[in-house]
């Protein structure tokens, strides 16, 4: 994980604009993953309701 110390030296190096989109980019990557995972799950309680109705009939 990214420290103090660590990000005072990366706004040193690359710029605060660049620091900061960087850290924007990680937190929206997370924010797609959690996303993603939810849509799965919907898709799987989707799935499992259309089977069961195909084996109703």
């Amino acid at each position: 994980m990214i420290d103090a110390g660590n990000i005072v030296q990366l706004i040193g190096n690359f710029g605060f604009p660049i620091v900061v989109s960087i850290y924007l980019l990680h937190r929206f990557e997370n924010k797609l993953e959690s996303l993603e995972n939810a849509v799965h799950s919907i898709e799987n309680v989707v799935n499992s309701r259309i089977e069961k109705r195909k084996g109703e009939k």
